[in-house]
């Protein structure tokens, strides 16, 4: 299983049955599972969506948007049910318009899933953590 470290890039190969000892990183030692969504933009973006083993659920977000403001929380809550099982990520798309138009997103919140570097999976709004770990449930998360 191949993870992308969060922190420095680095892609790390973890065997299945590691995944919960809570891995690290082999480059900077931090953790490769977090219980968190981690900031992403640009390569790092691209690199962590396209060569993580692990499902990645990346909301679209800005800070000027009040639903994404009271949606983060309920995200970081989901991110810490699902850790292990999928990845959490968020795209600030008034710091990187390039990507968030790449993926044609036209409101936001948007949260995208992404198997294998292809998107699976799309919705748009805000929701709560219960509703976002059942919507990636029915995505087969």
């Amino acid at each position: 299983m191949h993870l992308v470290c969060p922190k420095c890039g680095a892609l790390n190969s973890v065997p299945p049955e590691r995944l919960g000892d809570r891995p690290k990183c082999g480059k900077c030692h931090s953790p490769l599972l977090p219980d968190h969504p981690v900031a992403l933009s640009g390569e790092r973006f691209q690199q962590y969506v396209q060569k993580s083993t692990l499902p990645v659920i990346v909301d679209f977000w800005a800070s000027w948007c009040s639903p994404c403001r009271m949606m983060a929380p309920q995200f970081e809550q989901a991110a810490r049910q699902m850790q292990g099982r999928c990845l959490f990520a968020k795209l600030d798309t008034e710091e990187d318009s390039q990507t968030a138009a790449q993926y044609q997103i036209r409101s936001i919140p948007t949260m995208i899933l992404f198997r294998g570097g292809f998107e699976k999976a799309r919705q748009g709004g805000a929701m709560g953590a219960a509703d976002i770990v059942r919507w990636l449930g029915g995505q087969g998360v």
